[in-house]
Formats: structure tokens, C-alpha cells, sequence
């Protein structure tokens, strides 16, 4: 499961580093983002890398009431072919998700206490998710969606949680936007957890609990074992779904 992550760069940062010819029109660095928020996705339109807002949390475009509509923040990379909807998208409407780390929290001494962690690459550089979206269109107004997809957890994110988002590796980041890259099984082999030794985390304060809080320190390291840091369960933000 991946429930938050950060995006904490300036949009030059970005746009270098994704090789992007434009900027958002406004964005601002992100500690803490969470479900149902609009955040920058990277997609390819006409030969082009195109970055702008999604909204976290996918909605078919076959929904008929946003009122009742499961968000579908994750997307397990074991089961993504079984149902068409899953394998239409995965084939033909992928994306890449920037991020510079997600957030976990792992169990304290108190059963009902949640630790939060900081999973990010060791040299604390920017990467991308595998994401999948889709868009929902009304006769008043239409948004696009997106889903993390998820695979098992690597040795290093394992003793905190199950699952980690999937991570590209750069040079496969242009192969997954390729909209003539078709083949479901070649796909799914690109789902899979990210090298160990390129991979850390360490623990952060207890703020990143509150999905409504957005702060710089929210990704800077605590002491280990700190009251800060172990605190309840963290809310949800919104609906957290996986399938």
C-alpha cells in the first residue's frame, strides 16, 4: 500500500530531470500528499511528455455517480491483468508519477502505535512511480484520475510494510510512456520492487499522521524512539483502496 508520498522539488528540478518542455502553471513542493488530492502526473500525448494535475484516487470512466464511486488509490501489479478494465489501462493509459519518497509507518512498542518512516532512494534524487489513470467525463465537467501501482516489498521496505509502490528505473521511465509499448506480459515485468542497496528510510515526526498538514520538516529525520515520533494510528485522508 502507498497512502502518501512527497514531491518536494522546485518545477525547474523537475521538468530537468524528466526531460519536460513545459512547467506546471502553479505548483508548489509537497511533504505529505495524500488521496484525492490533484498532484503533477507525466503522461505522453503526440510524441510529447506532458506534466499536469491528476487527481489521486482512480474513477473509471464507467462510474456513474462520483458520490458513490470507490477511489482506487493502488493497484496491485500481481492481478493487474485479470480484469479488463485493469488490463485496458495498463496497455493503453500509463503514467509516470514523480515523487522523491513515500511515507510508511511501522509498528511501535504499543500495538495501537504507528511509526512513520521516510522511504526514499539513497541519494535522495527524484523518481517515478508506474501509475495508471483514466478519465471520467459528465455532461458538466470531466477530470482525469490516477492509481499507484503497488508490487511486494523489497528486504529493505519489508519489516515496515508488505508492499511498496512500484519505482522505474530511469532508463525504462520512456519504454512505460510509449504508447505503442503494448504487450501486457512484457509490461508486467517491469512491475517489479526496486534494488535493495538503492533504497533507504529513516523515521520522521508524527505530523505526516494528519493528511491536512503539508510542512518542509515533514521529511527531515527524527531520533529513533522519539514520543514524536510514535504516535496513533494515522487518518486515512480519504478512502484507501486497493485492488
Amino acid at each position: 500500500m502507498c497512502g502518501r508520498y512527497s514531491l518536494t522539488r522546485r518545477q525547474q528540478e523537475i521538468s530537468e530531470r524528466f526531460g519536460l518542455e513545459q512547467l506546471l502553471d502553479e505548483f508548489k513542493p509537497r511533504f505529505n500528499i495524500s488521496p484525492t488530492q490533484n498532484v503533477p502526473v507525466i503522461v505522453q500525448e503526440e510524441e510529447q511528455k506532458i506534466i499536469t494535475p491528476y487527481r489521486w484516487g482512480l474513477i473509471p470512466s464507467w462510474v456513474k455517480d462520483l458520490k458513490t464511486a470507490r477511489q482506487i488509490i493502488n493497484s496491485r501489479s500481481e492481478t493487474i491483468l485479470e480484469k479488463p478494465f485493469f488490463k485496458r489501462l495498463v496497455t493503453k493509459k500509463r503514467c509516470l508519477i514523480p515523487a522523491d519518497g513515500f511515507y510508511e509507518w511501522k509498528k511501535g512498542a504499543n500495538p495501537k502505535q504507528k511509526i512513520p518512516m521516510w522511504i526514499h532512494l539513497v541519494d535522495k534524487s527524484l523518481f517515478a512511480f508506474a501509475g495508471i489513470y483514466d478519465e471520467w467525463k459528465s455532461e458538466e465537467k470531466s477530470f482525469r484520475s490516477y492509481s499507484i501501482i503497488t508490487c511486494a516489498a523489497n528486504d529493505v521496505v519489508a519489516p515496515v510494510h508488505d508492499r511498496m509502490p512500484v519505482i522505474l528505473p530511469l532508463e525504462l521511465e520512456d519504454k512505460w510512456l510509449d504508447p505503442e509499448f503494448k504487450d501486457p506480459d512484457e509490461i508486467v515485468k517491469m512491475l517489479v520492487p526496486y534494488p535493495n542497496e538503492l533504497v533507504t528510510m529513516y523515521q520522521v515526526s508524527s505530523d505526516v499522521n494528519s493528511a491536512k498538514t503539508d510542512q518542509p520538516h515533514m521529511t527531515d529525520q527524527v531520533e529513533e524512539g522519539t514520543a514524536d515520533a510514535a504516535q496513533d494510528e494515522p487518518d486515512s485522508g480519504q478512502l484507501r483502496l486497493q485492488l
